[in-house]
């Protein structure tokens, strides 16, 4: 049975491995998107900016010695 993970190994989980993936994806779709395409570039570029802003929350949470401190 595998052992529970603790918040901090999730937030670990999410910064090094979903949001990287996730801002390539986004990064990769506005690559994509055609300039005249202006509401779809912009909600976009506001995934990216979440997306950014989350890994920066997860990062300070972390350095400040975070959730589950070992």
């Amino acid at each position: 049975m595998p052992r529970p993970r603790t918040e901090r190994q999730a937030l670990e989980q999410e910064r090094d491995v979903e949001l990287p993936a996730q801002l390539a994806d986004y990064r990769r779709e506005l690559d994509t998107t055609p300039p005249t395409f202006r509401e779809r570039r912009e909600r976009i570029e506001w995934q990216i900016r979440r997306a950014e802003k989350r890994l920066a929350e997860i990062e300070a949470r972390l350095t400040a010695g975070g959730p589950d401190r070992e």
